[in-house]
């Protein structure tokens, strides 16, 4: 029996000029808007239980502030903390969002941004109607890449230049899979939300920009008039938009910047791509009922990858450069250069623990569909061993979710090197630790 309702809100989280963007190694000031960025909120019920999946144009909100806006969400809607689901795009052109600054510019838009999940959220809750689900999955091939290399002298390394002759292999596999949800809604706009997995760094500079999510949401929502569009990002911790070996036109419109090639254009082209993904299920999806909704959060704790007390004076001797603006003394550039400086923060923040981190597991259940959110960014194989969870037809995986940890190299990765394991807060381990745990926790839900 269909007992399903659906809701959909939207609103507008540009920020002020002059605010720093998130995601690199250095200061970036924003300097103007390419695109707006957004909150997109999905409310559905199913009777008495209501669940609120919320989309918010970010790098990544740290659990401290994504416990907050959910407090904030649930005081003021009534549902449990447990059913408010907030994912973070991922988007390297949007603001720094921390709690408590002595940054004035930072605090306001925080505060700014708490009023907006609430706003969000209460709309999508009040604009809930009777609405069917179907799911269905396309392809969107070759624009995601694997972006970790075995090199010919046996090292690993991340984006290592178009047409570098070093390059032996990539290593690990990317998915293609456009995961789509149709909501199909009485009296009111159709909705799409779309799970695919991509690193958002298409755009880099210092202009505001939502980068390909934005792109598919809008043209998603041309093609499919009446229908609006909101996007999950999956697995992407080691997976980007970097052909290393590009050929055709593949590079038109594409300029190369301090560590890879980017433009405007490029992200554009990404989610039309995206989108021709969501097309090719769209009309064909498979509609299921949905006579319920689950959800379920689970503290895991992991071990930290603090240094040694050898490794601590050069870290410290790299930070204190870099802070000083004098890279060109370290002798690297590039992703190299990025590499070496994120390991040596990275030593330099853990120098006193703490030992352990706690962070937090979230799935959410609509039917038969899951989602399973992880709070940072995991390699595209932990998003693959966890679909294959055979209790449920359809497990969708959410990078960034309720938190943002950083980067959950597999066992694999740590023994090779690279970018992501030198620059993880945690031990070897973290990602079968996340795998276990999820797969437990589908489990068990489905059993509920």
């Amino acid at each position: 029996m269909n007992l399903l309702k659906a809701g959909f809100s939207r609103v507008n989280i540009t920020p002020m000029m002059g605010i720093e963007l998130v995601g690199y190694y250095f200061k970036r000031p924003a300097e103007g808007v390419l695109d707006d960025l957004e909150i997109n909120a999905l409310a559905l019920s199913t009777g008495d239980s209501k669940v609120l999946i919320l989309s918010i144009d970010n790098e990544g909100l740290q659990r401290e502030v994504t416990t907050d806006y959910r407090k904030c969400i649930s005081v003021q809607t009534g549902l449990p903390m447990e059913a408010i689901y907030i994912h973070s795009t991922h988007s390297h052109t949007a603001p720094i969002v921390k709690k408590d600054t002595e940054v004035e510019i930072e605090n306001e838009y925080y505060n700014f941004l708490r009023r907006k999940v609430v706003d969000v959220s209460k709309n999508a809750l009040d604009d809930l109607k009777a609405a069917k689900m179907g799911w269905g999955i396309g392809k969107a091939p070759n624009i995601s890449f694997v972006r970790r290399y075995r090199m010919k002298d046996g090292s690993s390394q991340t984006n290592p230049g178009i047409n570098n002759p070093d390059v032996v292999e990539p290593l690990g596999t990317v998915d293609d899979n456009v995961y789509v949800l149709r909501f199909d809604r009485e009296d009111g706009e159709n909705l799409v939300l779309v799970n695919f997995a991509n690193h958002p760094d298409s755009v880099g500079g210092n202009k505001v920009s939502a980068d390909w999510p934005g792109f598919a949401r809008k043209t998603v929502e041309k093609v499919l008039d009446g229908t609006k569009c909101i996007v999950l990002n999956g697995a992407q911790g080691d997976i980007n938009h970097v052909n290393v070996y590009p050929s055709g036109g593949y590079m038109n419109d594409i300029r190369m910047d301090f560590d890879g090639p980017r433009s405007y254009k490029h992200s554009e082209y990404l989610g039309r791509v995206v989108t021709a993904g969501v097309l090719q299920a769209f009309d064909k999806v498979k509609y299921v009922d949905v006579d319920s909704l689950k959800y379920k959060q689970r503290m895991i704790r992991v071990a930290s990858n603090m240094p040694s007390s050898e490794q601590l004076t050069e870290a410290h001797r790299i930070n204190e450069l870099h802070n000083a603006g004098r890279d060109s003394e370290l002798g690297y550039s590039g992703m190299m250069l990025t590499t070496i400086v994120a390991e040596a923060r990275r030593m330099v923040r853990l120098e006193h623990g703490p030992k352990f981190f706690e962070m937090e597991l979230s799935i959410l259940a609509i039917g038969d569909v899951v989602f399973a959110g992880i709070p940072g960014e995991p390699f595209a194989g932990i998003g693959r061993e966890i679909r294959e969870t055979e209790e449920w037809e359809l497990v969708l995986v959410t990078c960034l979710t309720n938190g943002k940890h950083g980067y959950f190299p597999t066992k694999e990765a740590y023994d090779e090197g690279g970018y992501e394991a030198r620059s993880s807060l945690f031990k070897v381990g973290v990602a079968e630790h996340i795998i276990k745990e999820m797969k437990e926790m589908l489990i068990e839900l489905k059993t509920l």
